[in-house]
């Protein structure tokens, strides 16, 4: 039996993943598909393929596209939620900040450098006419715990991250939500190390084919938002308003949405050139 080592962020938006793992699926069809969480998102997701720890990632889109501009031999192969991820804008919640307006020249915590919490400060910035320059400032904390310690001890004023994720981080007092920026792209998407497609393209397929079955139905299965609330400690009300803002994809990233994503971060001196859509995306089908 084949094994497949894939990634993503432990969160709700993966459920579809750790049920047909649960269901044994891939194992049915000869491939011993092994799942790991990345609790450090994105940039630690893109070591991952880089050092080839994966061969598959579900992943930011945005970050994935600077990882792969930046030399990562990797490719997306598919857009895996369509709709855009919002990410909250947090504070301790005893902190002296109020609105996004008081956070411009203080200190963003960030997972690491490229990833998603520190790409989305810059758009948080330029969506409220910043100096990128001079009104922004990072602090890396790797992951949502060192977030939480960083606000709470002050080595860091704001912190994104997605917001049904740290809702009860927020229910509990401990962060505080003072705004929302969503992507103004698809979220997620699936990518694939070059290497490792050009091997084993009929057995991606396969894995393509069974997710894509389960995400079609996701919202379909019988008392799922009881199921998302209880795995991830959220509040019923919350996983209902998530899934109803929530769709899933089983199509290829078209051109329009790349360029539209790479120029955005060119303008941003995110990323120091654009390129081929066909350098950064591969059809399979």
């Amino acid at each position: 039996m084949k094994r497949i080592n894939i990634g993503g962020v432990p969160e709700h938006f993966n459920l579809a993943w750790y049920l047909t793992l649960k269901n044994g699926e891939y194992k049915e069809q000869g491939i011993n598909l092994r799942w790991k969480d990345y609790f450090g998102g994105t940039g630690a997701m893109n070591k991952a393929l880089r050092e080839g720890e994966i061969d598959i990632a579900v992943i930011l889109t945005e970050g994935v596209i600077k990882d792969i501009i930046d030399g990562n031999p990797t490719k997306i192969i598919q857009t895996f939620v369509q709709s855009p991820l919002i990410w909250g804008i947090h504070v301790a919640n005893d902190s002296k900040y109020q609105t996004i307006s008081d956070l411009k020249g203080t200190k963003a915590a960030i997972s690491r450098y490229g990833s998603g919490s520190h790409l989305m400060a810059y758009i948080n910035a330029e969506n409220n006419q910043w100096d990128l320059d001079k009104d922004l400032d990072f602090e890396v904390i790797r992951n949502l715990d060192g977030a939480v310690e960083g606000l709470t001890n002050g080595v860091a004023d704001y912190f994104m991250w997605e917001k049904f994720t740290t809702k009860p981080i927020v229910d509990d007092g401990v962060f505080r939500r003072i705004g929302n920026c969503p992507t103004p792209w698809p979220c997620f998407v699936i990518a694939v190390r070059e290497d490792f497609l050009d091997q084993n393209l009929e057995d991606v397929k396969i894995i393509l084919d069974i997710i894509n079955g389960t995400t079609q139905e996701f919202k379909h299965i019988p008392s799922i938002d009881k199921t998302i609330a209880n795995r991830y400690d959220q509040k019923l009300e919350d996983v209902q308003e998530w899934l109803s803002l929530t769709e899933w994809s089983q199509s290829v990233i078209d051109k329009a949405t790349v360029d539209t994503i790479q120029d955005k971060l060119f303008n941003l001196d995110i990323i120091p050139k654009k390129v081929d859509y066909n350098s950064l995306v591969r059809k399979i089908d």
